[in-house]
């Protein structure tokens, strides 16, 4: 059984990659008014990795026999004055979240919870590859913030998902 501390905390972070998922939504849908479909197909993907996260988390409390607590989020930033300020907040959004992950780690060591320690690895590694990622991303971005065939062109030749991780925690509902 998880540890009390952690399963509270981890039904807050369910919130927050849901919030995360609505917010990259929201930048796909930016980009797709702007016609930039390459930048708004990465980001309805970075959406539903999001998602994703969140119910790789409802799945571990199931798994756990804990308690499952779907939170309300707020309302995403939907209105953005140039092509870089997307990925900037995506950036931003990323960097919180990895704190947001330190800390769900560092409170299951806190108390002993192996088994959800283990559980949050897959996650630690995801958010570097997340960071790496938006980092590239807003750097070509803010390079080629006047030409956004340029940006298209460097999001169609970046290598995109690679498939499924065997080493990735099970989705609830999948």
């Amino acid at each position: 059984m998880p540890a009390a501390r952690f399963t509270d905390q981890l039904n807050v972070q369910i919130g927050n990659e849901l919030a995360a998922h609505n917010q990259y939504l929201a930048c796909a849908v930016h980009y797709d008014a702007l016609t930039m479909p390459r930048m708004a197909a990465f980001f309805y993907a970075q959406a539903l990795e999001e998602r994703e996260h969140a119910m790789m988390m409802v799945q571990y409390l199931l798994d756990t026999d804990t308690e499952v607590v779907i939170p309300g989020v707020d309302a995403p930033i939907s209105t953005f004055a140039d092509v870089t300020e997307p990925v900037a907040l995506a950036l931003a959004q990323e960097k919180r979240v990895t704190e947001q992950i330190n800390g769900l780690l560092r409170i299951a060591r806190e108390e002993y919870d192996f088994a959800s320690e283990q559980f949050m690895q897959w996650f630690i590694k995801e958010q570097v590859e997340e960071i790496a990622t938006m980092s590239d991303l807003l750097a070509v971005v803010t390079r080629n913030r006047d030409d956004v065939d340029d940006i298209e062109e460097y999001v169609a030749r970046e290598p995109g998902d690679a498939g499924p991780d065997p080493t990735a925690p099970r989705v609830a509902g999948a």
